[in-house]
């Protein structure tokens, strides 16, 4: 030990590097020596582990002197490796190409796949959900043109070998490094029911340096793997160290610790089990073979009776007295799991991670391993081995399903590889364990089946309702047996070893009945079990999908045997389990279960022998009796789901409506309800055809309602559900015998039939439809060689029908709609109903048939659903036709026509349809003739009665006279009334001589048909030699008599005989006649005539035609009889109504479809009000198209103006008292300074290099140029020299109702009161308009109108403009009177209170100081100014489009002047400083007063003309008249022409600016100097050249030079285009003050109309000559002075540089329409730059990373790190860049959303897939392009703020997001 405590003391690379070279000697026995102490010293497992002193030293050691960074590297140049094996973890984006897997587990890393070639390949980028590893170079997965580049090349040829002495630090080290983490593990483990979970989850922290060091270690490369793998494979290694050394006490206790821990697994040692193994042979065959048991090393019983007492030692949980299923092979090899001892480094480190629960650390190092071959078929075995225990512990666990996916993450690396999978199988015994691993699962939790005979039933099934079903706790284990059956070579041994397919069965066995529903019949059940979600899904998981792995290795002849031998053992486990629940021949009344694996395996594996194998179908069927026990089932269900949805089970709550939803289900349909129609299909074309039927009919409930008479007694249905039951009977029989899925479909026609259906029922998106057609008779991936893949069967049976939008519409996507020929053709009504789980989608099918009709003309009326000709069957299954040919068929036909005809209750169209469906089916499937003579005896005995024969078409034409019904006496028949349907014949009642034999099931009722069904109990022979003879004795068996007691005490039943004398043939001619309710609606001709195309489509007329067609075309009898009828009809008596009971009943159907059309006529009515309304009311969404509605205009011309308030409907003025209000919304928006110069939109930076700049935008401008001013001027002539809120600008917009205010409040109280609050917030005023529903949140008070002054308002006026301008100077001076205190002026105070508090403050504190009146009258007129600025961002940045504004009618620009100018005459503006004054007179230069230090005003020359123009509109008296308007312009105009001359001159090169003022000096003596640019111009450039001129600015000579010379022209187009933006403005707001029209124009003209309409233009331009804009000067006094004036102001700064002049002068008025980011082309890019992007606030990569489409800002959406004052940082940002609107782009699903204040909602998305659709969240993983026209639309929404109008879905995001 002395050398070690030297060694720890000296520097540790020092240590190292002498040690290294102790041990490259030959003789190295003192360097190993010296090594081992100082090993054992550092890595002491008694030291905590957190201490890394140990680790630092493993890392020098193993680095042997050199640094750990360095050493890495030189280890990795030596890397060999093939595979990339990139181990990753949930949630991580991987991708998975079909085209390329051969596995479909197959999965790539990011790098993997963008470095391979998939370029037209079935890809899709998906989110990992367990975990995963990369799979590129692994060549048994996937197919080597799919490698990336790095693993395309063999990298392993070309690496040198690696140094000896480079690793062997590393050899010597790593042993007790590992064994150092295993002391650990074993000393942190305490079993679990004594720890907490918490202790584990300690010991692992501890531990996470150095399990991280491990897998730093693998990530070295191959070389390092290698070490690795000998010492974790090394069985010396671990026999030297893993026990410790004798002496060393700790580690002795340490391995006891162990030890115990194996012992605690459950899985005892071999020697134990040699004698359990030794008890289990006593009892094979006892009742509880103990097989499972012992092969998991649970002690076996005794003695065979103490078996069912047996206790589970596992979990001490015992079984109690539930029976054990035998296990027939529980003889089979006991020693299948190796006993838990293990023999190396891994198998312990295994241990433990199963037992520590598979700590994330623990697995990624075991998996980052596996690219070493050595290792990853040890470490499968080693899995293998442990399979049992893993199982255990995953039962035990508390987190089961964080355990799962870690499971599942190694399992599936290491079985998705047919090689290794065949490997274990044929070394380890895989598929034993497995099987035996699930059975033993499924034991603990089985209960005894109450199906069928409840007390003596022997079968147990599992139970749905523990946690093991509920949280699928099992999917791990079978999501492994699936994965191992995918593989051909394992499947074939597992179907090979019979005692493993019988242990399979008795599994399967378990989830046959599972869930079992016992209809509730008194009251409604009180509590909904959801347990049926459990059994649907295990039935699915662990019973189907194996069974479909299997299927597809039965698809030759040579697989033949293996078929035979799954339908053998099938047949013996359904007689093991008819025997054990005592089942006879009738199932128990009210009881169904949904799960019937065991019959379902029996029909796929025939189907699969039929249709593949080319096995005969007799061979595979077991004897009659055998098939009628096996329909009843699956038949039962088919009743049951009648009953369901005919309300019999409406007791049972709603999840048994969800189990007959889920049967049918897209997902389950191909393993439930197709396997059971099938075998169905099976039975009935092997058992007597009358005993099949009359089962079917005797099932559904309706046989009692198959009689002639129009009354009759059931004893087991209501008469509401009569209609129903039957209607199911029916169309059960329809689709079973038209079916023929199973039957001879190939794949394709199937995959097209399936297609259709659902194309028929609505149309689907692509991704839709890939979900509801059933996966796997055609799989969808991969293309099985000859058969049509989905897409070309896309394109064959449906049109794409791009996204269409309509803005504000909702965003719809891509859809596949049917082609017409598939309308025509291929529409097929019994697919689509077997399909539909909503019945509503067999309705919309039909409508959308019947439209088509109509639009292509071939129907108009209300089709019926079309019959479509079916595939030819196969040859085996012939006998099904028979079902169509058979007496009882034919009986049940004839009666149901009759009592149609005869309109006996309950009967509906319906019905009618299903009848002749399976008319036409008979007829057009005859059954070959020669089966006639085979069977005599049917002849003889049956039915002859009714019918000779049992051929459809030699019975149509057979004429009924009598039938004998048992009536009850209170019927209309008794009465002896004649029967309305004969003639005058009473006395015909005598000929009761003739051999009557009395209707089949009324008179006789069991003793006939019906008998069939109570006497099953014979031998099935005696059923078919029926020895009837007797036939008119009423025979009632016992069974029958017991079953069926009705009721009450229902009326005696009295024989009666009806006189029938029609056929089927005359049943159907006189039906047509009532359904064309035409009398000799059919000539005796008309079947010469007939136009046989025209049948194919039509309602029930044409249906009978085409029947009657197609029988007198296979028999010249029925034409002649068809004939003979058609010529002999007498005119129908139209049937009486039978009695007054009968007459109420009809009546009530009457009434109640009166009552239905009147609704209908009342909604149809409402709904095109409500349409109407909504076209005049709704058109937010489109601003540019709409009618002139001029509230303006109107609202000046009338005497006073009338609103109607929307509350209480009166109309009337706006008072003083009782003031009206608008109802608006107030938004805060920062779209104005979002706009940028450029004509592009900024591009969204998607690498590292690109970035997005704001200081171009409106905003930023404006901010600079503010706080330029107020360094220099005085705060309160800066606050009304711009204009604010082209950020955090408040917005008005209204829907344009109006209400009384007062109504208003008493609304806002009704809604407080309401507590169904729709996603708005009423304590912050928001309501939605009580007429349109449009979102506000405040009322703006109307002024009351006054007609008076109206006229006088808007006279022309002849005063000169000087004295104009005098009046107007007074008038500022004059300020308004000021009202009294009202209702109204209250109102309006609230209203600006309202409007301050819309946006933030700081967005209005621009003064220097806060609270300063200049701050909110600078607020004030800006809210004008942005209000006007965005109606002409509306209308598209100018006026030439004219017209009334998009919003006029929604416009409430007028209002809120008004109320604005009230709250201005607060202020008045001081006289001496009132800009009026400069803009009018050449004032006298002021002296010096002593106001030196007081700052001066700003200058006229920098100040904003529009701000101006706002402020005297507002602050002069209301209403102004429209002459003093005009003289504002017109003066202001003056100014803005002075400003833009400056500024242009600012643009010249000094050149041209000495010559521009020479040329300009000489005319300013002419005339018309004042109103011509030239004087003007050389007058600006002259004066400001004086003392300090603006133009010394140095100037880059260059880039002056290159500027073109100005020509008159260009001076004359930027001078209009400088003034444009006022004169917009000016014209807007006359139109809203004065309502003028604007006139459209082309752009060109647009300065020439505008300066008319203001009336610049002295008069309307002539079109020849061309305005100048000089020519609209208007000056009050002497231009030049004025100018002169202007400029001095600016030359006269004394503190200003020039350049800072010169900024302020130049202002860039231009500005285009407000854009979003440009996005690129393909989602790929945004995704991957920016969903590993680190968040520049937190600097970790967010989990939900999101992105401002405005401003390009990255954050994190809901993250708890970027949060301040409780805010996250999507809303902080909203706040910032959008005043509380923000639109981000949700980076990792793909969907946009909005906030909006305190409301966020979900907009959609604009990248949509090559199928036009949404993707998500990202799950199907497609690539995403985007849509141009859906960002247009999220763009104009955002420019237009209709934001709040269009989306509907709004929530309160309470700051979190």
């Amino acid at each position: 030990m002395m050398a070690a405590s030297l060694l720890l003391r000296r520097d540790k690379k020092a240590t190292a590097a002498h040690l290294k070279a102790d041990l490259n000697r030959a003789d190295n026995s003192s360097g190993v020596r010296q090594l081992q102490e100082l090993l054992d010293t550092v890595l002491n497992p008694e030291t905590p582990a957190a201490d890394t002193e140990a680790l630092d030293w493993c890392k020098c050691l193993i680095a042997g002197g050199e640094g750990f960074e360095e050493f890495c590297k030189t280890v990795r140049s030596y890397d060999n490796a093939t595979l990339c094996g990139l181990v990753w973890t949930a949630n991580f984006v991987a991708y998975r190409c079909r085209t390329c897997g051969i596995s479909p587990c197959m999965s790539l890393c990011a790098e993997c796949f963008n470095n391979g070639d998939h370029t037209g390949h079935d890809f899709n980028m998906f989110r990992s959900q367990a975990g995963g590893a990369c799979d590129c170079g692994d060549s048994n997965v996937m197919r080597e043109s799919g490698f990336c580049r790095r693993h395309r090349l063999r990298t392993g040829e070309n690496v040198p070998s690696i140094p000896r002495d480079l690793l062997l630090m590393s050899e010597m080290v790593l042993p007790h490094f590992i064994l150092c983490i295993i002391q650990y593990l074993r000393d942190g483990y305490v079993e679990p029911d004594t720890s907490t979970e918490r202790d584990l989850q300690k010991v692992l922290q501890q531990l996470e340096p150095q399990i991280s060091f491990l897998e730093e270690l693998t990530k070295m490369g191959g070389a390092m793997r290698t070490v690795l793998t000998k010492i974790l494979t090394n069985q010396q290694t671990f026999k030297e160290l893993s026990m410790g050394q004798e002496e060393n006490l700790y580690a002795k206790k340490n391995y006891d610790k162990y030890l115990s821990a194996l012992q605690n697994s459950g899985l005892v040692s071999v020697e134990e089990k040699a004698q359990a193994a030794a008890t289990a042979d006593v009892t094979v065959g006892a009742e509880g073979g103990a097989g499972a048991m012992v092969l998991l090393g649970t002690t076996a019983p005794e003695s065979p009776d103490e078996s069912s007492k047996e206790e589970d030692q596992d979990g001490g949980q015992s079984v109690g007295q539930r029976k054990r299923v035998k296990l027939s092979s529980s003889t089979k090899d006991q020693c299948i799991i190796e006993s838990l001892k293990h023999k190396c480094f891994l198998e312990e480190l295994l241990f433990w991670t199963i037992k520590y629960e598979f700590p994330q650390k623990m697995v990624t190092f075991l998996l980052n391993m596996l690219p070493d071959q050595d290792y990853k078929i040890t470490f499968t075995k080693t899995f293998v081995q442990h399979y049992a225990f893993i199982m255990k512990t995953l039962m035990k666990s508390h987190e089961s399903d964080t355990m799962s996916n870690r499971i599942v993450h190694i399992s599936v690396q290491l079985f998705s590889n047919e090689e290794l999978a065949r490997h274990v199988t044929e070394e380890c015994h895989l598929l034993d364990i497995m099987v035996t691993v699930l059975l033993y699962m499924m034991e603990s939790c089985l209960i005894k089946s109450e199906l069928q005979d409840e007390e003596n039933s022997r079968h147990v099934v599992v139970n749905c309702s523990e946690a093991l079903l509920k949280n699928n706790t099992y999917w791990p284990l079978v999501s492994d047996f699936i994965n191992i059956l995918s593989h051909q070579s394992v499947a074939k041994k597992f179907l090979e070893d019979h005692s493993l397919l019988m242990l399979w069965m008795s599994f399967v066995s378990f989830f046959q009945g599972m869930n079992l529903n016992k209809r509730e019949l008194t009251e409604h059940v009180e509590f909904e079990s959801q347990t049926y979600y459990a059994a649907f899904a295990a039935e699915l998981e662990a019973c189907a999908q194996p069974m479909w792995g299997l299927l597809t290795h039965c698809k030759v002849k040579e697989t033949q045997e293996y078929s035979k031998t799954v339908v053998r053992y099938c047949l013996e486990t359904l007689q093991i389990w008819f025997d054990s629940i005592g089942f006879i021949d009738e199932p128990a009344p009210n009881q169904v279960t949904f799960h019937l694996p065991l019959h379902r395996y029996y029909a796929m594996f025939l189907s699969k022998a039929v249709k593949c194998q080319g096995l005969d179908l007799d061979s595979l069927l077991p004897d009659q009796e055998m098939l009628m026990k096996i329909m009843v089932h699956p038949l039962q269900i088919q009743a049951s789901l009648s009953e369901i949805h005919s309300n019999m089970w409406v007791r049972n709550g709603l999840q048994i409506k969800g189990q007959a939803m889920t049967y049918v289900q897209s997902h389950f349909c191909n393993s439930m309800i197709d396997p059971d129609i099938y075998l169905l299909q099976v039975c009935a074309s092997r058992l007597d055809p009358d005993y099949f039927i009359s089962s079917v009919f005797e099932r559904f409930k309706v046989v009692d309602l198959l009689t002639m008479a129009s009354q009759h007694q059931n004893a087991v249905l209501d008469s509401e559900q009569e209609r129903p039951m039957l209607e199911g009977a029916l169309t059960f029989l329809v689709i079973l015998t038209s079916l023929r899925v199973h039957l001879g479909m190939t794949d394709d026609e199937i995959l097209r039939g399936e297609m259709v259906s659902q194309l028929c029922m609505n149309d689907r998106t692509h991704s839709a439809l890939l979900d509801l057609i059933p996966e796997n008779p055609n799989p969808k991936s991969g293309i099985v060689p000859g058969s049509c893949s989905f897409e070309e069967m896309l394109s064959a049976v449906a049109d794409f029908k791009a996204p269409v939008f309509e803005p504000g519409g909702s965003m719809q996507q891509g859809m596949y709609t049917p082609k017409a020929e598939v309308w025509e053709k291929e529409f097929d009504p019994i697919m689509v109903v077997l399909r539909t789980v909503y019945r509503r989608d067999v309705q919309s099918a039909m409508d959308r048939y019947s439209a088509f009709l109509k639009q292509s003309g071939m129907h108009t009326g209300n089709p019926w659903p079309p019959y479509k000709e079916r595939t030819a069957l196969h040859p085996c299954y012939k006998g099904l036709i028979r079902l169509l040919h058979c007496k009882t068929l034919h009986i049940v036909i004839f009666t149901l026509l009759y009592k149609i005809w005869m309109d006996h209750s309950n009967m509906s169209e319906h019905v009618l349809c299903m009848v002749l469906y399976l008319i036409e089916l008979g007829l057009d499937n005859q059954v070959q003739d020669n089966k006639e003579d085979e069977e005599p005896c049917i002849e003889e005995h049956c039915h002859d009665s009714w019918f000779p024969g049992t051929n459809l078409l030699s019975n149509l034409h057979h004429v009924i006279n009598f039938v004998r019904v048992r009536v009850p006496e209170t019927a209309p028949e008794v009465k002896r009334e004649a029967p309305p349907s004969t003639s005058t014949e009473a006395s015909s009642y005598g000929q009761t001589s003739r051999r009557l034999s009395g209707n089949w099931r009324e008179n006789l009722r069991e003793a006939q048909v019906f008998s069939l069904v109570a006497e099953r109990r014979r031998k099935f022979q005696e059923i078919i030699n029926r020895s009837n003879t007797e036939a008119t004795q009423v025979v009632r068996p016992k069974s029958s008599s017991t079953r069926w007691v009705p009721p009450g005490t229902p009326p005696q039943l009295v024989t009666e005989i009806l006189e029938i004398r029609e056929s089927m043939l005359s049943l159907l001619i006189k039906l047509h006649q009532k359904l064309s309710s035409k009398q000799n609606s059919l000539s005796e001709t008309w079947l010469e005539d007939m136009d046989t195309s025209r049948h194919t489509h039509g309602d029930g007329t044409t249906a009978i035609e085409r029947i009657l067609t197609k029988a007198a075309a296979r028999s010249c009898q029925i034409k002649r009889s068809i004939q003979d009828i058609c010529g002999k009809v007498c005119p129908p008596v139209p049937p009486k109504k039978n009695s007054p009971a009968d007459k109420k009943t009809m009546d009530k159907e009457e009434r109640r479809q009166r009552a239905r059309e009147r609704q209908q006529k009342l909604l149809a009515e409402f709904a095109s009000r409500q349409k109407s309304f909504m076209e005049t009311a709704m058109d937010v969404e489109s601003p540019d198209t709409e009618a002139a509605m001029d509230l303006g205009g109107s609202e000046v011309m009338e005497s006073e103006v009338l609103y109607d308030c929307v509350i209480c409907g009166q109309s009337g003025p706006s008072t003083e008292d009782r003031p009206t209000g608008l109802v608006v919304l107030l938004q805060a928006s920062s779209v104005l300074g979002h706009r940028c110069q450029s004509k592009e939109a900024k591009k969204l930076p998607t690498s590292d290099e690109e970035h997005i700049y704001a200081a171009d935008t409106c905003g930023v401008a404006h901010d600079v140029q503010l706080t330029l001013m107020q360094s220099f001027f005085k705060d309160s002539s800066c606050l009304q020299s711009v204009s604010i809120g082209w950020d955090g600008g408040v917005y008005v917009q209204t829907c344009g109702h109006t209400l009384h205010i007062d109504c208003h409040k008493s609304y806002m109280e009704s809604l407080r009161n309401d507590q169904v609050l729709q996603g708005f917030s009423v304590d912050k005023g928001e309501f939605t308009c009580p007429l349109c529903r449009q979102f506000a949140n405040s009322v703006l008070p109307c002024r009351p109108g006054r007609g008076t002054e109206a006229g006088a308002w808007h006279t022309p006026t002849n005063k000169k403009t000087f004295v104009l301008v005098k009046e107007v100077q007074d008038l500022q001076e004059k300020r308004g009177p000021f009202t009294t205190e009202s209702n109204l002026s209250k109102e309006m105070e609230l209203v600006i209170k309202d409007i301050k508090n819309t946006t933030q403050k700081k967005y209005m504190d621009y003064g220097k100081n806060p609270d300063a009146s200049g701050n909110d009258f600078l607020f004030m007129y800006s809210v004008a100014r942005t209000n006007l600025e965005l109606e002409l961002v509306h209308r598209g940045g100018n006026l030439c489009s004219g017209g009334a504004s998009a919003s006029a009618k929604r416009s409430c620009l007028n209002q809120l002047f008004h109320v604005l100018a009230m709250h201005m005459r607060l202020y008045n503006i001081d006289s001496a400083y009132n800009p009026w004054t400069k803009l009018t007179q050449v004032l006298q230069a002021r002296e010096a007063d002593g106001f030196e230090d007081e700052r001066p005003e700003v200058p006229m020359l920098f100040r904003d003309i529009p701000s101006l123009l706002i402020i005297f509109v507002l602050t002069m008296p209301q209403p102004l008249r429209k002459e003093h308007f005009t003289c504002v312009v017109k003066m202001l105009y003056n100014l803005q022409f002075a400003q833009a001359l400056a500024a242009l001159s600012t643009k010249f090169s000094p050149e041209e600016r000495q010559a521009w003022s020479t040329s300009g000096a000489l005319k300013k003596t002419v005339a018309n100097a004042e109103t011509s640019f030239e004087a003007l111009l050389s007058h600006v450039i002259d004066e400001l050249s004086e003392d300090k001129s603006v133009y010394k600015v140095k100037t880059e000579e260059p880039s002056m030079l290159s500027s073109s010379v100005w020509s008159p022209q260009s001076i004359e187009f930027s001078l209009q285009q400088f003034c444009l933006p006022f004169l917009r403005l000016s014209c807007l707001l006359q139109h809203h003050l004065y309502g003028d029209n604007l006139t459209g124009c082309p752009e060109a003209e647009e300065f020439v109309s505008l300066a008319a309409c203001l009336e610049l233009l002295p008069s309307a331009p002539q079109p020849s000559n061309i305005v100048h804009s000089a020519s609209c000067l208007n000056w009050a006094v002497s231009a030049f002075g004025l100018v002169t004036q202007w400029c001095a102001e600016v030359t006269g700064l004394t503190q200003m540089q020039a350049e800072q002049s010169l900024t302020l002068l130049v202002q860039e008025p231009q500005w285009t329409a407000p854009r979003l980011l440009q996005l690129p082309d393909n989602y790929n890019i945004i995704f991957q730059y920016y969903h590993r992007k680190a968040c520049t606030a937190c600097k970790k990569v967010p989990k939900d990373p999101a992105l401002c489409l405005v401003c390009g800002a990255f954050v994190c959406l809901k993250g708890v790190c970027c949060k301040q004052q409780g805010i996250c940082e999507c809303v902080l940002h909203s706040q910032h860049c959008g005043a509380a609107t923000g639109i981000f782009l949700l980076i990792n699903a793909s969907v946009i959303i909005i906030i909006r204040g305190h409301r966020f909602c979900l907009w959609g998305s604009v990248y949509l897939d090559a199928h036009g659709e949404e993707d998500r969240d990202l799950r199907r993983g497609k690539p995403l392009f985007l849509c141009e026209e859906r960002y247009r639309v999220l763009e104009q929404q955002w420019g237009s703020h209709t934001f709040d109008h269009i989306n509907k879905r709004w929530g309160p995001h309470y700051n979190g997001l």
